[in-house]
């Protein structure tokens, strides 16, 4: 059987001579594909047809096959039928409102994909025509929300939402979807803070509100304004808040059990030492999936938030007990499609339940804390594009965090302790960190943890400059917070040093590989410029003086790095050349470093000659160090505890854009209208009348 006759309806051929039979509702799509108007002889057409089970894939492929004269001569038609379909909206019988609904996905998603070079007002055009366009999106838009917010079936609102991710994702670049134009003046904001305040509508629907939400904000949002952005940013209903969080945190407590169990599952007997021996080749598709399909969506989500809403950081905090979600059984709505591992809305059921007993020895948790292990995760491989564009974003959403001031301080709030498991890379030369070993404390730790570990597994030939840029300043503003606020934080300060003089050593051993695609000197100036943070104000923010006399131990004993990169930037800013300025900057940077080496080093030799020792201990050249500050002097070096705020535009524009343009094509597939359960929504509904 051909794939046309499947299409056409095919009930039965009972010869060779005769036409396939069709079954009604593909006679009626015909009659609407003619030139006549369908309720000339049948004046009943538009009721008898929202009751006949829509044939999605028909409809679609009838509209992508008319070229444009057939388009002119069947478009009252089209329009008749899209107005319909909003008519039917407003019904009591609810078979007619889903098909409609179905009916309108089809128009949307055909119209578009036939006429992909069409502009947006021509697609207008045909969908509704150009005069009316206006009150019939107007009324969908209205009976839509009216649906959304109403008491009827939670399948119905599921299919709701549904629609408009269809409408909102039809196009690959969302601002060129013009149609979204009356979705901006129509707003249904309301109706998505309605979803997310409410227990039991977020535990069914919170998931695709949400990205629904991520996807409106991102509508040509540096071209004009877009009042789904203005609505987001002020914002302070607290359940209403609250809910977005719990959605963002479920889904990353999911992706993060799963990425956890395929871990796990990977670790035991002969078979993972065989995976992993040739890189864990069987389980990358995977991960590459859920990463890609759910993630990024919900991350962006939880960016938009972060960014535009100051009142969401208090989310970030919000105290709640660590659950398991796995053991929770997960029972989808019945028009949740079959999606890949990780791409299903995952459950809220056991994060709801306000009757929920609270263990007092169990481990609380908040979704700052989930978002740094899910950061922890997609950040050890960036290699993969879609991994490197969910770093690049993790990135992001830390660098408004350590920006914003009430957020820093419950990072570093002394009451607020935790135990914060992150994922860290399997590397030969280190055992793996035992998990009950992690100890409980600020959670500023856990983000130092997070830029160390980074720092120091990602140096590699294809080097991610732009995530290293992001790291190590997310480090200098949680520093400046540190020094502002004259916070003492136990921090174990010596891994970060050494993570960074190893990432000098790696840039000066790389110089001419690197130095073709990146400008090296802009984060060696940025590294550099950290440790004259330290020297320069480490005695109002480092726990203890003996923490003081390590970080001068650390840079008199790694000298040569120091040193070599001085020579280096010399070599470089003598000469003419691109790089001239930017490594002329580093050698000036460096001048308090050098005095430290300078001043330190022969005290250092002289004690070992006098005391006749030829290796000293490190307690031998801390008392050295201690005991010759008084001679040492300092340069005071301006602008140290300055930095340039996080803006999107336009320096992150081109990132955004092609992020979304990449969520909104995964949206798109995973929200294909004819994978819903038909039969079961209409079995539901079947006792209505």
């Amino acid at each position: 059987m051909s794939q046309v006759e499947k299409k056409a309806g095919l009930l039965r051929r009972t010869s060779s001579s005769k036409k396939p039979l069709k079954e009604k509702v593909v006679l009626m799509y015909d009659e609407i594909f003619a030139k006549e108007d369908p309720a000339k002889n049948n004046p009943r057409f538009w009721d008898e047809l929202f009751l006949m089970k829509v044939n999605l894939e028909y409809l679609e492929s009838k509209l992508e096959s008319v070229d444009g004269e057939e388009v002119q001569r069947i478009q009252d038609n089209i329009n008749s039928l899209f107005h319909h379909c909003v008519q039917a909206l407003a019904e009591e019988h609810q078979i007619k409102v889903v098909n409609a609904l179905q009916t309108l996905c089809a128009l949307f998603r055909g119209v578009h994909q036939k006429n992909k070079s069409a502009s947006g007002f021509d697609i207008i055009n045909m969908l509704m025509g150009f005069d009316k366009a206006e009150q019939r999106m107007k009324d969908l838009m209205e009976r839509l929300d009216g649906l959304v917010c109403g008491d009827g079936s939670e399948s119905l609102k599921s299919l709701c939402l549904k629609l408009l991710l269809c409408l909102v994702t039809v196009t690959d670049n969302i601002s060129q979807n013009t149609i979204l134009e009356y979705v901006m003046i129509n707003s249904i904001f309301e109706a998505i803070l309605q979803i997310l305040s409410d227990v039991s509508s977020r535990g069914q629907h919170g998931y695709d509100a949400v990205v629904l939400l991520a996807l409106l904000v991102n509508y040509r949002k540096y071209e004009s304004v877009n009042p789904y952005i203005v609505k987001l940013s002020i914002v302070d209903d607290e359940p209403t808040l609250d809910g977005m969080g719990m959605v963002v945190h479920q889904a990353l407590t999911e992706y993060n059990r799963q990425y956890k169990d395929k871990e796990e599952e990977n670790q035991g007997g002969f078979f993972s030492t065989l995976t992993s021996m040739v890189g864990n080749m069987f389980i990358a598709d995977a991960d590459e999936k859920l990463s890609v399909q759910t993630n990024e969506a919900i991350l962006l989500a939880l960016y938009e938030a972060v960014h535009l809403n100051r009142n969401f950081i208090t989310v970030l905090a919000q105290s709640h007990p660590e659950i398991d979600i796995a053991v929770t059984p997960v029972t989808p709505t019945p028009t949740t499609p079959t999606t890949p591992l990780g791409t299903t809305p995952p459950s809220l059921d056991m994060m709801n339940n306000p009757e929920l007993p609270l263990d007092p020895n169990l481990q609380t948790s908040n979704l700052l804390i989930t978002f740094l292990k899910y950061a922890s995760i997609v950040m050890q491989d960036t290699k993969d594009e879609h991994r490197l564009n969910s770093a690049r974003l993790c990135l992001i959403i830390l660098t408004c965090i350590a920006e914003d001031q009430y957020a820093d301080a419950f990072l570093h709030d002394d009451n607020m302790n935790f135990r914060v498991n992150l994922h860290r890379m399997p590397m030969r030369h280190r055992k793996k960190a035992v998990d009950k070993n992690i100890p409980s404390r600020p959670l500023v730790c856990a983000v130092l943890d997070l830029m160390v570990e980074f720092i120091v597994t990602h140096m590699m030939k294809d080097f991610p400059m732009d995530l290293y840029l992001r790291c190590v300043q997310i480090i200098h503003k949680l520093l400046c917070y540190q020094k502002k606020c004259r916070i003492r934080l136990h921090y174990t300060w010596r891994e970060l040093w050494s993570a960074l003089i190893n990432l000098l050593k790696f840039l000066l051993s790389n110089e001419t590989t690197l130095l073709s695609k990146h400008n090296i000197f802009h984060l060696a100036l940025l590294v550099v410029n950290l440790f004259n943070m330290f020297i320069t104000y480490g005695d109002t923010f480092l726990p203890t003086s003996n923490s003081y006399d390590e970080l001068y131990y650390e840079i008199v004993r790694m000298h040569q790095v120091f040193d070599n990169l001085y020579c280096m930037v010399l070599r470089v800013s003598t000469n003419t050349g691109q790089w001239k300025e930017a490594a002329s900057k580093v050698t000036h940077a460096l001048v308090n470093v050098r005095a430290i080496i300078n001043h330190f080093n022969p005290k250092i030799e002289s004690y070992a000659a006098v005391n006749h020792i030829s290796q000293l201990s490190e307690e031998q050249v801390l008392e050295v160090v201690r005991s010759n500050y008084d001679t040492l002097t300092l340069k005071l070096q301006d602008g140290l505890d300055q930095f340039e705020r996080y803006s999107e535009q336009p320096k992150e524009a081109a990132f955004f854009k092609e992020l979304v343009r990449s969520i909104s094509l995964n949206v798109r597939k995973n929200v294909s209208l004819n994978t819903l359960s038909q039969d079961v929504l209409l079995k539901e509904f079947s006792t209505i009348s």
